[in-house]
């Protein structure tokens, strides 16, 4: 490749390049620092366990903040940054550790704040696909600047950001390009699949190997059956593009459970056709039915040593702070 062409490629790709010069094997790329060598090296010294927290999850607006030491990351940005920002500084992470946005797919729910939290806070960046930017931009009435802040990714092809290694994958939705997400940091895995109607044999792959799993368990299928919901859209959430059904959810989780699995975290359950005593009962005789003991995330301590904790996310409210 002439150099002409080589500076119009870097040109293209902007931020992302440092993203395939990982996929090319070169470790010599931009983001983080010697925490990312660490990382690599397999030396996990400094691993303190991951911070996560939940500022609502549900049809009304979608963001959680996971992180570590090094700083963290936004998933989605359907939530009032004024939440997420008192949230934030109440349990000591300041906005300046917060490197960036990783959008799932671009439903309302998941992306109508991102322009306004990447203006306000401009040190942070949008990640997400070429193609999830062009659907955002296409179906929602949003500055083209956004595009100023976006670093592409792409699935599969895993890239460093705040102490950690993260790997898109692809999940089954009704909107463009979606995806779940695979945090890796010191010897763990977190985890992220929200908003899918079927779990895919990628989606499988990743979630099988979580520490820690977000998983949407989002409808009561007898509740939605008998709900209020017209027909065309019961058909739309029960589709393999729509969202997952709690007793699908349990038996994935109960049937993919493994010794170092340790908190299940249920998301994005319907305000309509579903509660979390509902996904929560289904989740825990999934379980229990395999001879496992349940917590309930409290760390109360006769909780604390069960085999797996499960925690439903609040719809509207900020979640516990977890440190796992």
């Amino acid at each position: 490749m002439s150099k002409y062409n080589d500076k119009f490629r870097q040109q293209r790709l902007g931020d992302s390049r440092w993203i395939e010069k990982y996929a090319m094997g070169d470790n010599d790329f931009n983001d983080e620092d010697s925490h990312n060598e660490s990382h690599r090296s397999g030396d996990n010294q400094d691993w303190e366990g991951f911070k996560f927290v939940s500022f609502g999850s549900g049809s009304s607006g979608n963001c959680s903040f996971l992180g570590n030491e090094n700083g963290g990351v936004l998933i989605d940005a359907g939530i009032d940054p004024e939440h997420v920002y008192r949230d934030l500084a109440a349990n000591g992470i300041k906005l300046s550790k917060v490197r960036g946005i990783l959008l799932t797919h671009d439903h309302a729910d998941h992306i109508r704040y991102a322009y306004k939290i990447v203006r306000e806070n401009k040190h942070m960046r949008i990640y997400c696909t070429p193609r999830l930017m062009g659907g955002l931009m296409r179906h929602h009435n949003v500055s083209r600047r956004i595009k100023d802040y976006q670093v592409s990714i792409f699935k599969e092809i895993p890239f460093f950001l705040a102490g950690m290694k993260i790997t898109a994958f692809d999940t089954s939705h009704d909107a463009i390009d979606n995806m779940g997400f695979s945090f890796e940091a010191g010897d763990k895995t977190f985890v992220v699949a929200t908003d899918m109607g079927t779990i895919t044999a990628r989606a499988e792959h990743y979630m099988s190997l979580a520490n820690y799993l977000m998983i949407e368990s989002n409808y009561d299928l007898s509740l939605l059956t008998m709900g209020k919901y017209p027909e065309y859209l019961k058909a739309r959430v029960k589709s393999e593009k729509g969202h997952l059904d709690n007793e699908v959810a349990a038996a994935f989780v109960a049937s993919h459970y493994h010794p170092g699995m340790e908190w299940v975290f249920l998301c994005h359950l319907s305000n309509d056709n579903n509660s979390p005593d509902i996904a929560l009962t289904a989740m825990y005789n999934a379980l229990e039915g395999k001879g496992l003991s349940v917590g309930d995330g409290s760390n109360a301590p006769n909780e604390r040593d069960k085999d797996i904790q499960v925690y439903a996310l609040p719809r509207y409210d900020t979640s516990t702070w977890f440190v796992l």
